[in-house]
């Protein structure tokens, strides 16, 4: 199995999720959810071969989103391809230009080019230290792009939990490198997640020792077809207006104009 998931990469104008939930608008989220029994398999698309973890994890959402709107579409492998290679660099066939990609760089793509025919509305950050955060968003949006710096002893372990020796030797965080993977339910005991072709879970105290970035991701599909989602549940309005506000600073940046957007 590969890694491949570089490490965070901040960037200051990176939305972040509270700002679009006003506080408590919505219930508590549930002691438990899941967005799982409508997708019948969870190919590799690739991850056993290449670093494109973070590619595969789109590939995935694309899957769960569309199993669920009631139009079923998995990503072909060439389609992840055409996309780590875009992102990341890789160039088929010679393996030293395989090293992983940035999380936001694949969202950014994913935004403004789209994966596999798909793009996205846009993405805002999670803070992982909080939980409900993380699972209001995949109360509302089906799932949560995550990053995890895991460590040596998820070799061995068919679910992720820190071990007995704690985050150190074996458990020492990022030992065995960045990894990115949806979370695509939860519950008291823990989170559930898609790796490497199949569902793996994780305990709240892994979660907390390893996740070091997560994104709430929206789409089209479950937007339209899933929660139909009114702005008082989560201001997309809002959301739009602050993604053309943020295009138009890189749009005259990469122009060399002289911008007048603050």
């Amino acid at each position: 199995m590969k890694l491949g998931k570089k490490p965070a990469k901040l960037d200051p104008r990176t939305l972040t999720f509270k700002k679009y939930l006003p506080p408590r608008t919505l219930p508590p989220p549930p002691s438990n959810e899941k967005w799982i029994r409508k997708v019948a398999s969870w190919p590799m698309m690739l991850n056993d071969k290449l670093g494109d973890c973070t590619c595969a994890t789109a590939g995935h959402m694309i899957e769960q989103w569309t199993a669920f709107a009631g139009n079923p579409f998995t990503p072909a492998d060439q389609q992840i391809l055409d996309a780590y290679e875009a992102i990341g660099g890789y160039k088929p066939g010679d393996h030293t230009t395989d090293h992983g990609a940035h999380a936001l760089d694949v969202l950014n793509y994913w935004r403004k080019t789209g994966i596999a025919g798909h793009k996205i509305l846009g993405y805002v950050s999670v803070n992982p230290k909080n939980r409900t955060e993380v699972m209001d968003s995949v109360v509302l949006f089906g799932n949560c792009f995550v990053g995890f710096q895991l460590p040596l002893s998820t070799e061995t372990q068919t679910h992720w939990a820190v071990p007995k020796g704690d985050a150190k030797g074996s458990g020492a965080r990022g030992s065995r490198g960045g990894h990115a993977i949806p979370i695509v339910g939860y519950n008291e005991d823990g989170l559930m997640g898609i790796t490497w072709g199949h569902l793996i879970r994780i305990t709240w105290g892994f979660w907390d020792e390893y996740c070091d970035e997560a994104f709430a991701v929206l789409s089209h599909d479950w937007i339209s077809n899933v929660t139909k989602l009114s702005p008082s549940n989560f201001d997309l309005h809002t959301l739009h207006a602050d993604l053309r506000h943020i295009d138009a600073k890189r749009h005259a940046a990469s122009t060399g104009a002289n911008a007048s957007v603050q």
